[in-house]
């Protein structure tokens, strides 16, 4: 027995208007990833440094109770320290990697010659694995990465400039966010709410709020161990170099990179560490093997005492879930959404915590 659905015009055509608004969306999301990016960063970012902000302005009414200490004045306060602090940290870091680099190259020929007994050395373990001219291979090898290189700096100076300019587009957002942001979202509370007080938009609000709060403690728990790995580097560094004679000036830059890179969930501490011993190999080999078992001894203290008992408060979040956010934050938006996909999972499960009393207000409201 069958039966026949009639569906007027209509219906028919909101459906497929339906599907074809998703599909326009979707494309759209896609093709302005990199500016939901952008904006992304920006507000975290803002949300993030607003406790900082709110502790200047209290520092500015403290000592200097004569002059108004506004909001404003202390976000652009904030903003230029931060800032500040970002050019120093690339002004020390790059110029010691630069250095030490250029020092590898310089000293290569006689590493090469010493460790590696030269070409003879070379081709005899090459013929040990069964190839008979190893040194033309690596010449061969060179001589086409020469030839490319041209189109691969072309490209990774294309790359660069868009990593510049977005990450200024970034802090501009972010500088507007932190001044407009709190005035916008009064505005809409008020509008939301209208002439009575609304529950609903009231429990919004607390959901939001504290979503910022998880926010805010994830940052500052993350640049405190942050901080304290920076410095626990800067002091192995600094004891090395009395031991092995390369130069005590290199502890802070090594510090500095450590830090910079442990901002980045579960493997910025491996690649910090990665790149510090291989800096440490350039002015003394034995050193910076000696470092890289130190520093794991280290971490690993680090991981399993002061990290989870530092940030357990702040995100409370199994370790099956925090890779899975890492994982999927990295493949959807690269190295911002290894950043910040930790805390968005932590917003999401104070929405899961909160969905109860959200349903049971809109059935009351219902």
């Amino acid at each position: 027995m069958s039966k026949t659905i009639n569906v007027s015009t209509r219906t028919f055509i909101r459906f497929w208007l339906v599907i074809l608004g998703f599909v326009a969306a979707g494309f759209l999301l896609v093709k302005a990833k990199t500016g939901l990016i952008v904006l992304g960063a920006a507000l975290f970012i803002a949300i993030a440094i607003r406790p900082f902000v709110e502790k200047m302005q209290s520092i500015l009414e403290r000592r200097f109770p004569k002059i108004k200490a506004s909001y404003e004045k202390a976000a652009v306060i904030s903003f230029a320290i931060m800032v500040l602090a970002i050019s120093l940290v690339v002004a020390v870091i790059g110029p010691v990697v630069i250095s030490e680099t250029g020092k590898f190259v310089q000293q290569a020929p006689e590493m090469f010659n010493e460790t590696l007994g030269g070409w003879d050395g070379i081709n005899e373990f090459g013929r040990s694995i069964g190839i008979g001219d190893l040194q033309k291979e690596i010449v061969k090898a060179v001589s086409d990465f020469s030839a490319n290189f041209g189109n691969i700096l072309v490209s990774g100076l294309g790359s660069a400039v868009g990593v510049f300019s977005g990450g200024f587009l970034a802090l501009v957002l972010t500088l507007l966010t932190l001044l407009e942001g709190p005035k916008l979202l009064n505005r809409l509370w008020k509008t939301m709410n209208g002439k009575k007080k609304d529950e609903s938009v009231e429990e919004a609000r607390r959901v939001t709020s504290r979503m910022g709060r998880v926010i805010s403690a994830f940052v500052s728990k993350q640049l405190t161990i942050a901080l304290l790995d920076g410095t626990a580097t800067a002091l192995i560094v600094f004891v090395l170099s009395l031991v092995f004679g390369f130069s005590t000036s290199l502890a802070i830059p090594m510090g500095l990179i450590t830090m910079v890179f442990y901002l980045i969930p579960m493997f910025g501490q491996i690649i910090g560490c990665a790149l510090v011993t291989l800096l440490l190999i350039f002015s003394s080999p034995i050193a910076g093997l000696v470092f890289f078992t130190i520093y794991i001894i280290y971490a690993q203290v680090e991981n399993n005492w002061i990290a989870p008992k530092m940030q357990g408060e702040a995100m409370k979040l199994s370790p099956l879930i925090i890779l899975a956010s890492i994982t999927l934050g990295t493949y959807m938006f690269g190295l911002v959404g290894a950043i910040i996909s930790i805390p968005v999972a932590g917003c999401i499960k104070v929405l899961i915590e909160e969905y109860p009393r959200i349903k049971e207000i809109q059935e009351k409201n219902d």
